[in-house]
């Protein structure tokens, strides 16, 4: 995936460990605190900014991966050659990823959102997709 370098993945994996122990993307991205708190009483739902409860080597990778995704869609050359030898399950998830992440971004901006509010929102949904990326990919045994 685009953002996410040897170092990234390293972290990630080393921090996260196997994100199939995660039943949905929702709960992995809770256990790295890029899930908004709430205030909520009655009718009432208030919510407020990151829970930042989670683990934060690895929210801070995701985040600075995500800083990659203000550019458009494309795949260069050395992100060329890294995916040549993956399997096409995740070749293909990590191209819908560059492309929904990338139009994210620019929607966000246009929306008037600041770079870093919408730079969290695009590193939980990178989360989701390496959780996705994780369940095609078994470790080896």
């Amino acid at each position: 995936m685009r953002g996410v370098s040897f170092l990234v993945a390293i972290t990630f994996v080393a921090e996260t460990g196997d994100v199939r122990r995660f039943d949905n993307p929702r709960q992995l991205m809770s256990f790295l605190g890029l899930v908004p708190s709430e205030r909520s009483t009655g009718d009432t739902v208030r919510r407020a900014g990151l829970t930042l409860t989670g683990n934060r080597r690895a929210r801070r990778v995701l985040i600075e991966g995500a800083w990659t995704y203000r550019y458009p869609a494309r795949v260069s050359e050395t992100l060329q050659t890294r995916i040549e030898q993956l399997p096409k399950a995740v070749r293909d998830i990590a191209w819908r990823a560059q492309v929904r992440l990338c139009a994210r971004y620019r929607r966000l901006i246009t929306a008037g959102k600041k770079a870093p509010v919408a730079i969290a929102a695009i590193a939980r949904e990178m989360a989701a997709f390496l959780w996705a990326i994780g369940q095609e990919v078994h470790p080896l045994t």
